[in-house]
């Protein structure tokens, strides 16, 4: 089936105070089928992104603005959140700080090229990984699999059912905890999105090895995702200002230019 032509009905998208939960197709088991709340206020962005995830099998849920997800998701939490910060009546940081009084359901947000303060506070307050806009639906997609992934895996956790888990790493002050995606330096903690802490881990796994750029977007998106390198420049750069917030020394990620990127332990 071409999903690219399946639109929307008018009944299906009705932006109203209400949400508005589309068929599943009939290809997949919606038994099984993970829940993703949308929640932005642009019409297109919302038609687009459910109909690429209802293509991989996603019940969509679809609100177009923060106190309307809100209600709905106290009282019917989904699996993952992707909401944009900047909307009417409740902002993306609101809707995120009041269910995180309730919830740790996983959040993405949505967020323009100016927002950086935006997106830092969101990670703050427990967001799982933003994506700047325009995007692309298939780096999007990587990372909704990414999260529900490790939530997943930390839900078998709590509940015992999971297998060995990964081994805390150590490299000289960094600490890393894949199992809980928990990162310090020094002792002292920082906040990382999934695709920092993939690349972080790819680099100190091996310290002193040389990984180049697509090795490191293997390891950070999977999935046959195609980025350009400046992707990986940014999230390095973004990397090393988050370390040097806490540590204005650090220089454990070096660049070596033509090669890639390495981690140095001493």
């Amino acid at each position: 089936m071409d999903w690219t032509r399946k639109t929307l009905s008018t009944e299906d998208f009705a932006l109203k105070e209400q949400c508005i939960e589309p068929k599943p197709w009939p290809h997949y088991n919606r038994g099984m089928s993970a829940h993703i709340a949308l929640v932005d206020d642009d019409r297109n962005i919302l038609t687009s992104v459910s109909i690429a995830m209802q293509a991989e099998g996603y019940v969509t849920r679809i609100y177009s603005d923060g106190e309307t997800a809100l209600k709905a998701l106290l009282e019917n939490p989904a699996d993952l959140g992707i909401f944009d910060i900047k909307m009417p009546r409740m902002d993306g940081l609101e809707l995120l700080r009041r269910l995180r009084e309730k919830s740790d359901m996983p959040v993405i947000f949505l967020t323009s090229k100016d927002e950086e303060l935006d997106e830092a506070l969101g990670l703050a307050m427990g967001a799982d990984d933003y994506i700047t806009k325009p995007f692309s639906q298939r780096l999007l997609i990587a990372r909704v699999k990414a999260i529900l992934r490790r939530a997943t895996y930390d839900k078998a956790i709590v509940n015992g059912e999971a297998g060995s888990e990964p081994e805390p790493m150590m490299r000289g002050k960094l600490e890393m905890d894949p199992a809980r995606h928990q990162v310090k330096w020094d002792g002292r903690s920082l906040t990382l999105t999934v695709t920092e802490f993939m690349i972080l881990e790819a680099l100190a796994i091996r310290p002193g090895v040389v990984r180049t750029r697509d090795q490191l977007m293997d390891a950070a998106y999977q999935d046959d995702v195609y980025v350009d390198d400046r992707t990986i420049d940014s999230h390095i750069k973004r990397l090393r200002r988050k370390f040097r917030e806490i540590d204005p020394e650090f220089t454990a990620i070096d660049t070596l230019y033509g090669a890639g990127y390495r981690f140095a332990d001493s």
